[in-house]
């Protein structure tokens, strides 16, 4: 598999994953079970910037797969 294409499906894959986790209550939920509900405080300190990321790898490798002029 290409390269571009790998780095643009971790992206894709990161951002959905993280967004989901942002948005939701999914990852509160799993701590709650999982009985480290005393983290879900620090959340924001790894998610946003996990998102941030993830995005930013999107538009890199979207900038890369394009064709060049």
């Amino acid at each position: 598999m290409d390269s571009k294409k790998k780095l643009l499906r971790l992206g894709v894959v990161g951002t959905v994953i993280i967004a989901l986790c942002c948005f939701t209550p999914v990852l509160v939920i799993l701590l709650s079970v999982l009985g480290l509900s005393a983290l879900t405080g620090y959340l924001d300190f790894v998610l946003l910037p996990s998102l941030f990321f993830f995005v930013g790898l999107c538009v890199y490798a979207l900038y890369r797969k394009r064709p060049a002029d």
